[in-house]
This record gives structure tokens, C-alpha cells and sequence, in this order.
């Protein structure tokens, strides 16, 4: 049932391309629907690549750090534009992340050093999985964490669930229904011929579940045509990049403002594999420093741009491993294991680098050579869930984890 649904689902909102919408659709288009309540919103970011979390958020008070790193270590605080960014007299931010201080500042960015998977894989495709699934180790997980986060509901809201992208990911996937939606411009009605075909099979069929398929499918792409209709300016001043980060986090904002009921939502961004040429001539330059740009400047205008709604939303980033605690010959580093998360927004107890910090000596490293995991991925993502979101069945959303160690991050 739940795999027939999925492929009927994403097949009729694919045959709707950009064109004439029949009139019964357009119509519909056009009537705004009544809004949802406001409710709490989770928003995941995936970085895919496996990100340097130790030149990110910087271990600066750790002596290890600089003599493993001779020539990729951030340069302790001192002030100047390519140092870090103090955070508390240990840690500190990459100085491409600057964007963020001032949240963090303000109690509302919190970060997890030392986190991760248990799983003890440096396979992209394995770590990913299972982090999207939540089940670490588990390759037969079919559905995925933030689909299971979702609290049953009679009504409700077609686009409750979004990906920003063009297919929906493992941690979407399952019972609850979901959507990707590569861009607000795009999902629209296809011409009126194959729309009006679409109409008649999912009208006159007697198969309830293709007729539910096919209404929940035209509801989508109403709720999403009736936002993309209305012209949009970020609010505060708010500048998203031109990346895709930026923009899909601006058409996030986009949904939350019209008040469709979303409820999670998911997106991510590629290119964190950096083995080689991680770090230029200094470090704000080079291939993690143009990443980060683009990270710090998109969640600063996430963060700005939805102002006091903010207090109904949370940021949650993960990646699915971090990179080894030495650098290798190539100016890069390789697969490793414990990593760093960021958790943004309304309710977080921010201004703290939270998690137990192993220490970097070569005995304090997993397998003599990557960052020790102290904090499990879990924790930090069922406190979301049930704190931010109101889910406090952490069993079924995690299946196989019964006792998480909460980090205190929901206020």
C-alpha cells in the first residue's frame, strides 16, 4: 500500500508541467484556502560529503589540533579576518561563518561538537542512510526519521512534509504523506489536456486509494500555486545567496509565512568530500571556505528573514560523518567519524558548544586517528522531536533506541 501510494503520488505530480491549467484547477488556484494553524516546524538540513566539523566549529584551545594540522588549522583568535571566530575560549567558528555569531550571540544558535553516528562505516551512501533512516547499522529500513517524526493527524495539510528537490529522500520517506518539490515555480499544472485526463482517472476511479492519491496530489499544487502567485520580498533586509541552500531555504520561509501547515521540512547540499584542497592559500579561501559562505549567509537569512516566527521553528544541520584529526599529503582530509551539529531557532538554549570534548592526543582518538564520538546523532534529533515538535514516542521515531541522552538544547 505505502509503496503504490508513493508511486502514484510522485507519478500524477510529475505529468504536471508548467502550462494552461484546466478550469476546475484554476479556479481552485485562484480561491486561497483557509490558513493553518501556526504549529512548530522542524526545518533538517542535510550536508552531504562528510563536512570537517573540526574546522568549522574550532577546537582553537586544543594544542593536538595545530600540530595535526600544520598547514589546514584555522589560526587561533586574534582578531583579524582569517582567524576564528572565539565562541568560548575553546571553540570558535571558521571565519566564513561570521553571519552566525550574532545568533549565536543571541541565545538562539546552539552547537553539538562530538556527534555523530555510532556506526562505525566511512561509506558516503551506508553513513547517509542510516542517518537519514535513523537506524544506524540497519540497511532494511524502509521509511526515515522525520516522516516517523510526523504526529498522526485526521486532516492533515497536503504539504505538511516538503523536499525541497526533485525526489523525495530516505528521511521523508513512509506512512505520512510527503512531497519534493524541486521549486515553488515549477510544481504547477500541466497543460490542460493531460490535466484533464488526470482529472477524469482519479474522478471516476473506484480504487479509493488512487482516488485519495489523486486528491492529495491536486491539493499539493494548489497550496504551493497559491504561494508561488503571490509576489514575495524577504523580510528585515534579509539577502538569500544565489546557491541552492539559499534559495530553497527562501521558499521554506516562503511556505511558513502563507501558513499551508508545514510542519518539516527537509533539504540539503552537496560537495563536503574535501580530500583534496580543503583549504586555500588561507583559510578564507578554498573549497570549505566558499561552502561555508554559502552556509552562514543562508541560515543568517533564514534566520532574519522569518523574524518572530522564528519562535515557531527550529533549524536542525547534520552531515553523516566528520574527516580524519590529521591532514593528509593532498592539503585535505579523509573519512572519520564524530562531526559537529548546528541547532538554530525558536526554543533552542543557543550560545553554548554543547557535547563531551574526547580530546584529540592520538590515545583520545577513535582508531588512533579521527575525532571520538560522545554524542549520538539521536540525542540530538530526538530532542527535536519531542521538545520542538511534540513527539514523545522517541521509540517509534527511532526504532531500536531506547534510552537517549537529551542535551538540554529545547529551553
Amino acid at each position: 500500500m505505502f509503496s503504490r501510494r508513493l508511486f502514484l503520488k510522485s507519478s500524477a505530480v510529475a505529468m504536471f508541467g508548467a502550462g494552461a491549467a484546466p478550469a476546475w484547477l484554476s479556479r481552485a488556484l485562484y480561491a486561497a484556502d483557509a490558513p493553518s494553524p501556526r504549529k512548530k516546524i522542524l526545518v533538517a538540513i542535510f550536508q552531504r560529503g562528510a563536512m570537517d566539523g573540526l574546522n568549522v566549529v574550532v577546537p582553537h584551545g586544543e594544542k593536538a589540533y595545530y600540530a595535526l594540522r600544520p598547514n589546514l588549522a584555522i589560526p587561533r583568535p586574534d582578531g583579524t579576518p582569517d582567524s576564528v571566530i572565539d565562541l568560548d575560549g575553546f571553540f570558535g567558528l571558521h571565519p566564513s561563518l561570521a553571519p552566525l555569531k550574532p545568533i549565536y550571540d543571541a541565545g538562539q544558535l546552539g552547537i553539538v561538537q562530538a556527534v555523530g553516528s555510532p556506526d562505525p562505516t566511512r561509506s558516503h551512501f551506508d553513513a547517509q542512510d542510516f542517518m537519514e533512516s535513523g537506524t544506524p547499522g540497519e540497511k532494511t529500513t524502509s521509511d526515515g526519521w522525520l516522516n516517523r517524526a510526523l504526529v498522526e493527524e485526521r486532516k492533515p495539510s497536503p504539504v505538511r512534509a516538503v523536499s525541497l528537490g526533485p525526489e523525495l529522500p530516505h528521511a521523508l520517506r513512509g506512512h505520512n504523506e510527503a512531497v519534493a518539490i524541486d521549486s515553488l515555480n515549477s510544481f504547477k499544472v500541466g497543460d490542460a489536456r493531460g490535466a484533464s485526463a488526470f482529472e477524469a482517472m482519479y474522478g471516476d476511479t473506484h480504487d479509493q486509494v488512487l482516488k485519495g492519491t489523486g486528491r492529495e496530489a491536486f491539493d499539493a499544487v494548489k497550496r504551493v500555486q497559491a504561494v508561488e502567485k503571490s509576489p514575495y520580498t524577504p523580510a528585515g533586509g534579509a539577502k538569500y545567496p544565489n546557491g541552492k541552500l539559499g534559495q530553497n531555504l527562501m521558499q521554506i520561509a516562503r511556505l511558513i509565512k502563507a501558513n499551508v501547515g508545514l510542519e518539516v521540512a527537509f533539504t540539503d547540499v552537496t560537495g563536503w568530500d574535501h580530500h583534496v584542497n580543503e583549504v586555500g592559500a588561507k583559510p578564507t579561501v578554498g573549497q570549505l571556505a566558499n561552502l561555508l559562505n554559502d552556509f552562514g549567509q543562508s541560515l543568517a537569512a533564514f534566520y532574519t528573514d522569518l523574524g518572530d516566527r522564528m519562535a515557531d521553528v527550529s533549524v536542525v544541520t547534520m552531515s553523516e560523518f566528520g574527516r580524519t584529526a590529521k591532514e593528509n599529503g593532498t592539503r585535505g582530509t579523509d573519512h572519520g567519524h564524530a562531526n559537529v551539529m548546528f541547532a538554530m531557532g525558536g526554543g533552542i538554549k543557543g550560545g553554548k558548544v554543547y557535547g563531551d570534548w574526547p580530546g584529540m592526543e592520538r590515545e583520545q582518538l577513535y582508531e588512533s586517528r579521527d575525532l571520538n564520538l560522545t554524542t549520538d546523532f539521536r540525542d540530538v534529533l530526538g530532542e527535536l522531536v519531542v521538545r520542538h515538535l511534540g513527539n514523545r514516542q522517541i521509540a517509534s521515531v527511532f526504532p531500536g533506541y531506547s534510552q537517549p541522552k537529551f542535551r538540554d538544547l529545547i529551553g
